[in-house]
Order: C-alpha cells, then sequence, then structure tokens
C-alpha cells in the first residue's frame, strides 16, 4: 500500500519511512529517497523518470530516473506538498499506470515500487486551496502515519535522549557520559520545537560543552522564549 507520512519537521518522518522500508517484504531491495523540494521543475521529469542521451544539451549518457532505481524496491518522496500542480499531474499519471517515460523516449518502461510520501504540510488544506491535486492525495494517501511532535509524547525523550548519547559519546571520547535525573527532568520540561532534530542537537552539544561525564541541566542550552510559544499555542 502506498503510505503517507505527515508531521512537523524534525520529527523522523524519514526515519518512518526507512522502518517501513527495512519491515517490508522488499527489505533485500533498495530505498530511493528523493526530496521534492531541491528538484527544479525544469528537471523534475530528468530526475524523476530519466533521459536518453540526446533529450537536452547535458544529456550525454543515457540515464535511470529515480522511479528505475527503485524498481522492486521503495520509493520515499520527501516533501511532496512543495510540487506545483503541473508537475503533480505528471507523478499521478506514472502512479496510475506505474510506466514511466525517459526524457527524449517514446518507450514506455514499467516499474514495481512501493511508494512512500512525507509532508509536513496540511494536505487536506492544500487541496481545499487548490494547491493539491485530490486525485494525487487520495493515491498516494492509502494508509496515512501522523508523526506526533515531540512535545505531544514526553514519555519518548528519555529513550532518544539515551539513544542519541549512546551514539555520539563514543565520537567525542566521552564514553561513560550519562545523563543527571535533574538534566533528564529539564528536557522532558521543555517543549523542543524542532523535536527529534533539537533533542539531538542539544545532546550533541552538552556532551562538547561538558567538563565532566555526567551531563548537568546547565550543559543544556535551550531556548525557553520558543519552547514557551509552542507551549501557548
Amino acid at each position: 500500500a502506498n503510505v503517507l507520512v505527515t508531521g512537523e519537521n524534525g520529527t523522523g518522518k524519514e526515519v518512518v519511512a526507512r522502518a517501513i522500508h527495512q519491515l517490508s517484504s522488499r527489505h533485500n531491495e533498495t530505498l530511493v529517497t528523493v526530496d521534492m523540494g531541491a528538484i527544479s521543475p525544469s528537471l523534475f521529469e530528468s530526475e524523476l523518470f530519466g533521459h536518453v542521451k540526446g533529450s537536452f544539451t547535458d544529456a550525454h549518457t543515457d540515464r535511470a530516473g529515480k522511479f528505475e532505481a527503485a524498481d522492486k524496491g521503495t520509493l520515499f518522496l520527501d516533501e511532496i506538498a512543495n510540487l506545483d500542480l503541473a508537475l503533480q499531474a505528471k507523478l499521478l499519471t506514472v502512479l496510475q499506470s506505474r510506466k514511466i517515460t525517459r526524457v527524449g523516449s517514446n518507450q514506455p518502461i514499467k516499474v514495481d515500487i512501493r511508494l512512500i510520501c512525507a509532508t509536513n504540510a496540511d494536505l487536506h488544506e492544500a487541496v481545499s486551496q487548490g494547491k493539491f491535486r485530490e486525485d494525487l492525495f487520495y493515491r498516494i494517501n492509502t494508509i496515512h502515519l501522523e508523526v506526533p511532535p515531540l512535545r505531544g509524547r514526553k514519555v519518548d525523550i528519555p529513550l532518544l535522549a539515551n539513544f542519541f548519547l549512546h551514539k555520539l559519546k563514543a565520537k567525542y571520547d566521552k564514553k561513560d557520559c550519562t545523563i543527571s535525573e535533574e538534566a533528564m527532568k529539564k528536557l522532558q520540561a521543555y517543549s523542543w520545537p524542532g523535536n527529534v532534530r533539537e533533542l539531538r542537537h542539544a545532546i550533541e552539544k552538552a556532551i562538547i560543552l561538558s567538563d565532566t561525564n555526567v551531563l548537568q541541566s546547565e550543559d543544556f542550552f535551550l531556548n525557553e522564549k520558543e519552547s514557551s510559544l509552542h507551549t501557548a499555542e
């Protein structure tokens, strides 16, 4: 089934996508990730569908696109809401037919992909405003997973904090590093407007700046003003 993963920036949508792939029957095949916001409209078809030699000025050789690269595996389209309507129509056509045609070619190529999309936008609102095609929305939204913000799942903060601590302490040669109880309470009281990404950054910065192997409350420099705004919301 096609899966749509939504949530604020930094909540871990790509991690969810990778977990879906790893737990699927396609786990031995490739997971291809595409940041839709980073592809210019002029290169969209070439990047996703590929091109043949001579189809445009810089097309010196035949080149497979992301859909072909993900054949038999998973294609993860991140920031799907950034596509304009014209490109949405081209994407919808391929998703309906499961066939791509390289730029400069008339030969359709069948592709077998598992599609996962992600966005931090409200696609329901985008559809109602005419900014996102309703038919494409339903095509990519067979299963919808909403990743909640970190402030909505504070029970996860100690688990995530210790996970990042375990990953990062060896990097900075502080293998015996731990987080004090007081510091952990501070982390749990904070609203994390930057979500899991901000937590990882805070842990790394604390490890670097701390003079001891026990991270204390004062080792964590958190944006309390920004946090209070998110709490108020």
